[in-house]
């Protein structure tokens, strides 16, 4: 694929082995608030070390759309291809890999939803989701309804508000979204996820969000300020299939150096 012929970005090289899983996401926002890492430590399992920003911790809601999901040697299905994801995340390390630590992900695909749940051990979420383009604005609204699960919504609308640019290695929203693997904890064993892209065409952003209990479920109360938002209208993703995570040491939780 021509997206793997782009690897200078990337903080270390491709994992060994074929991809197994492509997916493309669009319209998507990262709205992130700044968290006492204290309280985000307690509800993170052990063996993940905490990553901070100079000390500081960080809780991210991500409203977005998939389309073009599939395994690798099969092709696009209509109506199990393309839904609509909904994710709660902070950022952990294990041994000399920074990743993502996924609280929650709520979608609108019942089949991806069980399938997330089952053979990779993620906790994913059925949810009634919609997503409108109404000119500039993107209405997003996110409704809970996977049986026995702690309600959590979502609505409100977001835009674009500036160009297009690249992340500087060493600022804040290169550290929030440049991030090449996913970590999940079963039975105390840490299994990590790689992912391939190339980097974020992140924009400056604005939001109007009206309900956002999707934090409460897991005892996080949101700071009362708002929240440091981008935008990124497209980017295309492979993903290789999560496995054990061997010999993770205990590293300090450290700002990325430039």
């Amino acid at each position: 694929m021509p997206l793997l012929s782009h690897t200078s970005h990337r903080p270390w090289p491709l994992p060994p082995g074929p991809w197994v899983m492509k997916q493309t996401w669009y319209n998507l926002l990262f709205a992130h608030w700044p968290m006492a890492a204290s309280e985000l430590r307690a509800r993170i399992p052990e063996p993940l070390e905490m990553d901070t920003f100079d000390g500081q911790g960080w809780l991210g809601v991500v409203p977005f759309g998939m389309s073009n999901v599939y395994p690798r040697f099969t092709f696009p299905v209509p109506g199990l291809s393309h839904f609509l994801e909904l994710n709660v995340r902070t950022y952990v390390r294990a041994g000399d890999k920074p990743g993502v630590y996924f609280f929650s992900l709520d979608a609108a695909n019942p089949i991806a939803v069980e399938v997330a749940r089952r053979w990779y051990q993620l906790p994913y979420f059925n949810a009634r989701m919609k997503m409108r383009s109404g000119g500039e604005w993107i209405e997003y609204h996110s409704c809970r309804t996977h049986r026995n699960a702690p309600s959590a919504e979502f609505a409100g609308r977001y835009r674009p508000s500036g160009a297009v640019y690249h992340s500087q290695r060493g600022s804040l929203e290169h550290w929030l979204t440049e991030r090449y693997c996913l970590y999940t904890v079963v039975n105390g064993a840490v299994s990590r996820g790689e992912i391939h892209h190339l980097q974020w065409p992140l924009q400056q952003a604005e939001a109007e969000i009206k309900v956002n209990t999707m934090t409460m479920t897991h005892g996080l109360a949101l700071p009362d300020i708002p929240p440091l938002l981008h935008f990124a209208r497209w980017l295309e993703t492979v993903e290789w299939a999560i496995g054990p995570v061997g010999g993770v040491s205990k590293l300090p939780a450290t700002r990325t150096p430039p």
